[in-house]
């Protein structure tokens, strides 16, 4: 039997019972369409931070605590580590060839009202240099000074989102707000940003001088009850000056922290690159776990296809007799009965990249809280999906195939 007859015979036999057919390509449109849309999202999700990390220059370097006892980036994992980094370990930085300047950061959620108004930020504790290593811009209004820095002022600047929240259309500038019950005037505003970085609106944020955040809002202590800041960006001159300035800062940051040869970093020193790695590591890890538990829905489709064909050879075994009774070989049979479940395999799946496409364009239409994820459904993973139902399909359909191919024509004439 030619290629062609057989699959036209497969469709007219999936169309002489289109219900059943529909019912059991469902489990395929399912998973495929499944796996279509959570990896496109995955993929979408993983530019998205590539793409906001890269925006904050490739001459940049970030220290962070670590956990010396836990292994690669679970070292670093909020939860992990301890405070280990100070004022002190920035000023010291500062000095190292090749550095601009550092900007040492704590931040926290909090609640800020005005009046009768309220609005929940991300509070950051910084320095000077923060606005330029961050990219944001001023609306109105000023930065926090070195001056600030120093008198621990109770000043702070809002963000675009919070600044409108509270005050709406009225100049911000020179009024107070207040945070945990302390009063802080506001300086300045920052300009929209847009996006956000690790789930976290770019605008709904606010700044203050990190010594006013340590000693008027939360207060963190090291083991040796120095005040403790969370991170520290390095701007450098060049991005050449990366590697002997990632060497320096390690050396640099052991001594002051009276580090023995046996004793591991209670730090880490990650430039942009390495962050980027790590953080398409972890989202690639998680779109293929999603992509894998969506699969299961495949498989429970490639059972229900086994099952309609096997219930398919029995109602048709009188026809199975007939067919081999003039002339048909053990090939065709077979043939037909593969092409049929293969049939159901590859529709399911066209009609379940479809729809998965469509879910996907449709996420990427959403505004989660100021970020647009462009979920991203790139021809591989189109063609991963497609392959893999082609061969579920074959797969399931192997054995009633088989099946059907071995029946005696005499039984199966008598059959019934």
């Amino acid at each position: 039997m030619k290629i062609l007859d057989s699959v036209k015979t497969a469709f007219m036999s999936l169309f002489a019972n289109k219900l059943r057919s529909s019912l059991t390509m469902l489990g395929v449109i399912i998973g495929v369409g499944s796996v279509i849309t959570l990896m496109a999202v995955g993929q979408g999700a993983q530019n998205l931070i590539t793409s906001q990390i890269s925006e904050l220059g490739s001459n940049v370097l970030f220290v962070q605590p670590r956990n010396p006892d836990a292994p690669g980036f679970a070292g670093t994992a909020p939860g992990f580590t301890v405070p280990s980094l100070t004022l002190a370990d920035a000023e010291a930085i500062a000095k190292i060839p090749g550095v601009l300047g550092v900007a040492p950061t704590n931040e926290n959620f909090v609640k800020v009202t005005s009046g009768n108004e309220e609005a929940t930020v991300v509070l950051e504790g910084t320095t000077p240099l923060y606005l330029e290593i961050s990219n944001f811009k001023m609306a109105t209004g000023q930065f926090i000074q070195d001056k600030d820095v120093n008198s621990r002022s109770s000043v702070i600047v809002l963000g675009s989102k919070p600044a409108g929240t509270l005050f709406g259309n009225a100049d911000p500038i020179g009024q107070v707000i207040k945070i945990k019950d302390r009063h802080f005037t506001v300086i300045g505003v920052l300009a929209p940003k847009g996006g956000s970085l690790f789930g976290l609106s770019n605008d709904d944020i606010a700044m203050m001088p990190i010594t006013a955040f340590q000693t008027r809002l939360y207060s963190s202590k090291t083991a040796s009850g120095e005040e403790a800041v969370a991170a520290i960006a390095i701007k450098l001159t060049d991005r050449s000056f990366i590697d002997p300035v990632q060497t320096q800062v390690t050396e640099l940051l052991r001594k002051e922290h009276h580090l023995t040869a046996r004793e591991g970093d209670d730090f880490a020193v990650v430039s942009q690159e390495q962050l980027l790695g790590i953080f398409n590591q972890i989202t690639g890890v998680f779109t293929i776990f999603l992509g894998s538990i969506a699969s299961i829905s495949l498989l429970v489709g490639g059972i229900g296809i086994m099952n309609i064909m096997l219930v398919s050879v029995t109602e048709r075994t009188r026809e199975i007799g007939i067919r081999k009774a003039v002339g048909a070989k053990r090939r065709d049979i077979l043939m037909q009965f593969l092409f049929e479940a293969a049939t159901l395999s590859v529709t399911g799946g066209i009609i379940g990249v479809l729809g998965g496409s469509l879910i996907a364009f449709g996420i990427s239409q959403i505004n989660f809280g100021g970020t647009i994820i462009n979920a991203v459904v790139s021809p591989m993973i189109v063609l991963l999906a497609l392959t893999v139902s082609v061969v579920i399909g074959l797969v399931s359909g192997i054995y009633p195939a088989m099946r059907a191919a071995s029946l005696n024509p005499i039984d199966a004439l008598h059959y019934g």
